[in-house]
């Protein structure tokens, strides 16, 4: 196992809270759309604080294996060609979500909603796979639908070309493409350069134009690969966080990227990752980089 795996499942944290069944709803739309199966966890150690059981262990286990087959039975009468298996583990959530993102093709974890990032996670431990996971994971609150007609593009923020952008573009272009949805390539510029730059329209003007060129031609490969995918591109004054935050209100998803770590229990966000995921509203994929 030495990454994750393009075919692997798309793997769905559940508790039976309303974020994660929503969770388990996107991504049971996303696998169908990819061809991909799913595969519903349930940490009978990591239950949600309102689960409405006794604290003894045969129940705790009980009522996890009730929320898996409640689930998968509701996804397979929407989703009859879908491949769901479910899998009860003792094994922390965190420790389970991230080992199982060796081989998976994406996370999907439930969130509370705005200002939160966690459901039965318990913030920390969302954080924790959104940091360590080797595999894209992606949160979804409760209240975000997955059949919204005005959200027909992926935003995805693109600063540099190369290694940090490449794993985020093709998330996203793969993302497009499946679901028939645009790609929106977001650059954000600098307020400095309003001061470092000479006043003057012209000049101006002029910058931007070779950002916006450099934006075009580190997402050129992707369009060449994805040629079915439109593609819109936006290059804005602002921090990265401010300029994402702005151009997601209308998206299906955002993508955002997060630095590898060499230290294993180093998994900290970035400003952008954790104001994304506080703020945005739709759900929020986080695509680790070199």
């Amino acid at each position: 196992m030495t990454g994750p795996g393009v075919n692997g499942p798309v793997v769905v944290g559940l508790d039976g809270s309303p974020a994660s069944v929503t969770a388990a709803w996107w991504a049971a739309r996303t696998a169908m759309d990819r061809r991909l199966p799913v595969l519903l966890l349930h940490s009978w150690t990591t239950q949600p604080l309102s689960a409405p059981i006794p604290q003894e262990a045969l129940a705790k286990r009980r009522y996890g294996g009730e929320v898996l087959e409640r689930m998968e039975a509701e996804l397979l009468h929407r989703y009859a060609d879908l491949k769901v298996t479910t899998e009860l583990v003792s094994a922390p959530a965190s420790k389970a979500l991230v080992d199982l993102g060796r081989t998976a093709t994406m996370l999907v974890l439930g969130s509370r909603g705005h200002g939160s990032v966690a459901s039965f996670f318990l913030g920390s431990i969302s954080l924790h796979v959104l940091g360590l996971a080797r595999c894209p994971a992606v949160t979804v609150r409760a209240e975000d639908t997955d059949d919204d007609a005005e959200r027909y593009e992926i935003v995805v923020g693109v600063q540099e070309a190369g290694a940090a952008s490449d794993p985020l573009l093709e998330f996203a272009f793969t993302a497009a493409e499946a679901r028939g949805a645009r790609v929106r390539a977001v650059r954000a510029l600098p307020l400095s350069t309003l001061v470092t730059h000479l006043p003057g329209a012209h000049l101006d003007e002029g910058y931007e134009m070779d950002e916006q060129a450099r934006l075009a031609a580190a997402v050129a490969p992707w369009r060449e690969k994805y040629p079915t995918v439109a593609v819109t591109y936006q290059v804005a004054r602002g921090t990265a966080a401010q300029v994402l935050l702005t151009v997601s209100a209308h998206s299906a998803l955002t993508v955002v990227g997060r630095r590898r770590h060499p230290a294993p229990l180093s998994w900290k966000l970035g400003p952008v990752a954790h104001a994304a995921l506080h703020h945005v509203p739709c759900p929020v994929a986080v695509v680790p980089h070199d």
